[in-house]
């Protein structure tokens, strides 16, 4: 059983994560906040005592670091005693902060792939440039280290799981759709970190297609789809996380990662784009100054987190995924709808922050009570995915599932599983599903 928990990162996503874990510190334990600006730190543990988030009283605790600097990581470790650290600073520092966690035996969870500032879409599979060559060391030192759980890459991961293992016989495809209907009401701005943003469109596109990885320009390939609650929706083919994974650990052909883009953010990103204002290499001013474009945009456009208070309207984010059952086509949509209006009056963030936070400390709650506490590295689709969604529904983002029966909540899903499975054979799909169900029916979530 693995306590208290070292948060990195100060921004959006670190603020929901901070307000996450305190509603559920009787089980996560002391919660310590550090990035490299303190007074960050300190918004967001006012925040947390403001909204009166703990569930256990409890003194949150914060500190200045340099996430960049792997002996003061370990050092903020073996200080505070965490024995889990939730990395939602940066994809900048993931080695730094995965290698302080091999050296103390902590428990790691990220929610995005590593990234070098160098580099702009690196040669496929990307864990495999980074994180992946640390998973041999993670197992012999017995370390646990779950990577991409936020919720694409993460919650979207357990859907292709859930799937595989409980819908299909075979998957021919899995299309990950990702569409914000929101509305922020800024000229222009990006939900999440801008220079992470733009560096994931202004390279190569890649996807998994024909079980081998494809390449496409942003914006060349698009789709359009009628959706639960935020209608119809067009989608561009888009290169993202989650595909490096789901196409090595799932015997499917065809996985791909679409996101929803309005005609305004394709127009301002093509003239950035073009006039060399995203590139991630520096130049040098009339002044001789040294400045990197894509840090300068950066720097003038408005800080996702302040987005939070006008946002109106909902995301949806899910799977969809073909394949055959007992010798028929199927089709099932995994999706999960959020209110960016609702995230805020809880936690005081936006949808896209929301969506990035609460999956990461549903995990870190699995791992603290031994269910995911895996002792090496894995992807989100490497684990049993039942405790998982469910726990996930009672913090916020509930699942719903789309198919040939209509369109229902995952829990009246597995409802229905078990009033089936009391009739039938557990040797049975229907069984199976019900076995687990009730296995992961623990009364301290």
């Amino acid at each position: 059983m693995k306590k208290n928990v070292l948060i990195i990162g100060a921004g959006g996503v670190a603020r929901v994560v901070a307000h996450k874990c305190a509603q559920h510190n009787d089980i996560l334990g002391n919660i310590v906040i550090a990035s490299r600006r303190v007074t960050k730190c300190e918004e967001i543990a006012a925040s947390v005592l403001e909204r009166r988030s703990l569930k256990v009283p409890a003194t949150l605790h914060t500190y200045a670091l340099d996430a960049m600097d792997t002996a003061a990581i370990e050092a903020l470790i073996h200080k505070t005693r965490s024995q889990l650290v939730i990395n939602v600073g940066s994809a900048f520092i993931n080695m730094s902060v995965l290698s302080a966690c091999i050296a103390t035996g902590a428990a790691y969870l990220d929610t995005a792939i590593h990234e070098d500032h160098k580099k702009v879409c690196e040669t496929p599979p990307w864990y495999g440039n980074y994180e992946w060559q640390r998973r041999d060391e993670c197992k012999a030192r017995g370390v646990t280290a779950i990577l991409g759980v936020g919720f694409d890459p993460g919650v979207v991961n357990a859907y292709a799981a859930l799937a595989d293992r409980e819908y299909f016989d075979s998957i021919d495809s899995i299309d990950i759709l990702d569409v914000n209907a929101g509305c922020h009401g800024r000229y222009f701005a990006t939900n999440f970190d801008p220079e992470i943003n733009f560096r994931e469109f202004t390279g190569q596109v890649w996807s998994w297609q024909n079980s081998r990885w494809t390449s496409n320009t942003m914006f060349e390939v698009k789709r359009t789809d009628d959706l639960p609650v935020v209608g119809s929706q067009t989608t561009y083919l888009t290169g993202h996380d989650e595909l490096h994974s789901l196409s090595q650990n799932l015997q499917v052909a065809n996985i791909r990662f679409w996101m929803g883009f309005g005609e305004h953010y394709i127009n301002v990103f093509t003239v950035l784009k073009n006039l060399g204002l995203l590139s991630e290499q520096p130049v040098i001013t009339a002044e001789g100054l040294e400045v990197v474009p894509l840090k300068v945009v950066k720097a003038v456009l408005p800080n996702p987190s302040s987005l939070a208070p006008e946002y109106q309207g909902k995301t949806c984010i899910g799977d969809l995924i073909k394949g055959q059952k007992d010798g028929k086509d199927k089709e099932v949509f995994i999706y999960n709808i959020c209110d960016h209006a609702e995230n805020y009056a809880e936690v005081g963030s936006q949808a896209i922050s929301y969506t990035g936070g609460v999956p990461v400390v549903a995990a870190a709650i699995l791992v603290a009570q031994g269910k995911w506490d895996m002792k090496t590295m894995v992807n989100v689709e490497e684990l049993p995915p039942q405790p998982f969604l469910h726990l996930l529904n009672t913090m916020g983002l509930p699942t719903r599932i789309r198919d040939e029966q209509g369109d229902r909540a995952l829990s009246e899903e597995h409802c229905m599983i078990i009033q089936a499975g009391n009739t039938r054979a557990d040797s049975s799909l229907t069984g199976r599903i019900a076995n687990q169900y009730r296995s992961y029916q623990q009364p301290d979530y």
